[in-house]
């Protein structure tokens, strides 16, 4: 999807982090011949080695190398010189030159580093071989008249060797993008950023931001960029789905409130031109008008129709298995929203791969407890039963997900919504699992909200159990 964008660079993983990041690179590289394909490194030796071996097979590669400069990391994280700093950037530049001619720097919390040091550090980095001195805003501590004035000093200090600068903001202050867009005001030709803003974190730049920001406001913008916003979206869509992170409402740009309008005065002048509280149109970053033309008549064709019209792109098993779906919620549902089939195609794009699914769960509940739950999971092709209580429905479900599945996650998030109007909406369910210190989230929907629990809170503990599996046969 990112390639479909029109991105130019996909920094595709961290090679030496893990295995699974290597073969990230390695594939993406294979796959995406007319993109740069970036692999991340420290400014050492055996990860810039590992980084330039994932990126063998590309077409277009680019090592992209960082350390710390500001006075903090040196300090506490480090504990090195500016001297020794200095010397190990350029260092891991000129190896990364002997894998690719495109090597990028990365001067971490370039914002807080002492600017007279980061010019020389980015005059070193240029004159050992980068084409691109990236200066991050890594803990998102500027605002955008001093992150401007550090681009453009160091704009002015590569001037005339063709070097790049580049910025990459957080949103620690919710001021990443304005700090992109001020860096490009001093002069930056690269942004890094993320669809819906994830990251570290607040998290990054939000690409779908900065894309319109920079084509609505050509007038003191005058940028260009090659992405086709008619397709972020579906884009934004595809990957809170894959992460099984929700989108707020009211996000900029692809929120589902973004072109909302329920205030009277709004509303009255929407009707009479919708350029009085609309900057730009839905249909321009690719949100279409709900529609109610999906039933349970609805044959093969007109599926397969809405669901390219809706920006998806299935093979013939996958598209089966979403039909057979639709079909049994149109026989639940009354009217089928596009909203509906966009949840319904996006929970089987997160679920694919899942080894443990919800087969069948009845629930007791009501004012005489104890409440219970009866459910069966499909694990690895085997069906398992059993039959708990809990502290209301969730719990007893929850509960009884725990009996079958032994685990020590905890549960840190449980969150309802509902994905459109009416009684018989589908609920939307997000949950988050904690264990061994990571978190991981799972998210489902079903008209049923407790069936909708039970495969959200299965879907975080399916990328919980499968982390641990991978571990476990690396170590094997």
């Amino acid at each position: 999807k990112l390639s479909d964008l029109g991105v130019d660079i996909m920094e595709a993983g961290f090679p030496i982090a893990s295995q699974g990041d290597f073969e990230a690179v390695e594939a993406v590289s294979r796959e995406y011949r007319h993109l740069t394909v970036a692999a991340l490194s420290r400014a050492t030796k055996l990860d810039v080695e590992r980084a330039g071996h994932s990126l063998a097979k590309a077409a277009k590669p680019r090592i992209h190398t960082f350390i710390a400069t500001s006075d903090i990391h040196l300090q506490y994280k480090l504990k090195k010189s500016k001297e020794q700093v200095l010397e190990e950037a350029c260092k891991a530049v000129t190896l990364a030159r002997t894998f690719t001619d495109d090597v990028e720097f990365s001067a971490e919390d370039a914002s807080r580093t002492d600017m007279d040091y980061l010019e020389a550090v980015t005059k070193a980095v240029v004159a050992a071989g980068a084409r691109t001195v990236n200066l991050p805003d890594t803990v998102g501590f500027s605002l955008p008249q001093d992150y401007a004035q550090m681009v453009s000093r160091m704009v002015k200090a590569v001037e005339g060797t063709g070097a790049v600068i580049s910025v990459h903001c957080h949103d620690d202050l919710g001021l990443a993008v304005a700090n992109s867009l001020a860096g490009l005001a001093g002069g930056a030709r690269q942004i890094e950023c993320t669809v819906n803003g994830i990251g570290e974190r607040a998290g990054n730049a939000a690409l779908e931001e900065i894309v319109m920001a920079i084509k609505t406001r050509g007038d003191v913008l005058p940028y260009t960029c090659g992405i086709e916003a008619a397709m972020l979206n579906r884009a934004s869509k595809l990957v809170s789905a894959a992460a099984s992170f929700p989108v707020q409402y009211n996000k900029a740009i692809v929120g589902r409130n973004a072109f909302a309008h329920e205030s009277g005065i709004h509303q009255d002048g929407m009707l009479k031109n919708a350029t009085t509280y609309e900057i730009m149109t839905p249909e321009s970053v690719g949100v279409n008008k709900t529609s109610l033309v999906m039933g349970k008549h609805s044959g093969r064709a007109a599926f397969k129709s809405k669901v390219k019209d809706l920006g998806y792109e299935l093979g013939d098993n996958a598209l089966e298995d979403a039909f057979t779906r639709f079909k049994t919620l149109a026989d639940r549902k009354k009217n089928v929203y596009d909203e509906d089939i966009e949840a319904l195609l996006d929970e089987g794009i997160a679920t694919a791969a899942d080894r443990m699914k919800v087969v069948a769960l009845t629930v007791i509940a009501g004012t005489m407890g104890p409440q219970s739950a009866t459910l069966t999971l499909d694990i690895d092709g085997r069906h398992e039963t059993t039959q708990t209580t809990g502290n209301g429905p969730v719990d007893a479900i929850f509960n009884a997900i725990q009996k079958i599945v032994p685990h020590k996650a905890t549960l840190e998030l449980y969150q309802v919504h509902a994905v459109t109007e009416g009684t018989d909406a589908q609920a939307e369910v997000s949950t988050r699992l904690a264990a061994e210190g990571r978190s991981v989230t799972g998210r489902a929907s079903d008209p049923d909200t407790l069936v909708a629990s039970a495969k959200a809170y299965l879907a975080a503990l399916n990328k919980l159990t499968a982390r641990g599996a991978r571990l476990h046969a690396q170590a094997g």
